[in-house]
């Protein structure tokens, strides 16, 4: 088998070299894209009877397994600032890039509290109730103002639209919607 393909046995494998060590293991940069093709592959074959159900099985504990491995990898990464992050993967990297921007946010919140910039975190916080996010809807919704006083819809199920983030995350909660994210 090539370095590129995975399979249950492989993957079971980089589980446990993962779990052994105590650095993070250099792994192929694909790694995550040929796992996601294993993944595809599998789900696509079909079977019948007894042959399904082994599909099935090996689904789920493909699936544990790349769960098992992606929190021991971030685990390590977490665990130290000071460990070496060359053998990060573009995939964690977007994950901890969003950690970077929570503690930054933390930091701007806590300052501005502190330093009694009251103004600038209503303007904060206004902005945001109305910036706007991709969500589609699971469900017909008739039109709605939104938090900026603007209409948007009606709906139908499946549409795609741009709406403030309060109104987005009130439909979301009512499982009326989900939100897409589109990265550049």
């Amino acid at each position: 088998m090539s370095e590129n393909q995975i399979d249950i046995n492989s993957l079971h494998h980089l589980v446990q070299r993962e779990s052994e060590s105590d650095t993070l293991m250099e792994l192929n940069p694909n790694f995550y894209q040929n796992l996601s093709d294993y993944f595809g592959n599998l789900k696509k074959q079909e079977f019948d009877g007894v042959e399904n159900k082994i599909k099935d099985k090996l689904i789920e504990l493909s699936n544990e397994l790349t769960t098992i491995l992606i929190n021991i990898r971030l685990a390590k990464i977490s665990s130290t600032n000071s460990q070496d992050h060359s053998n990060m993967l573009d995939e964690e990297k977007f994950i901890f890039d969003s950690q970077e921007e929570k503690l930054e946010r933390i930091e701007m919140i806590i300052s501005s509290t502190i330093n009694g910039k009251s103004k600038f975190l209503e303007n904060l916080t206004e902005n945001h109730k109305t910036k706007k996010i991709v969500i589609r809807f699971l469900s017909d919704v008739d039109e709605l103002v939104g938090s900026d006083l603007e209409r948007y819809g009606p709906f139908k199920s499946e549409d795609i639209a741009t709406i403030p983030y309060e109104n987005a995350q009130a439909l979301i909660s009512k499982n009326v919607a989900t939100k897409i994210r589109i990265e550049d």
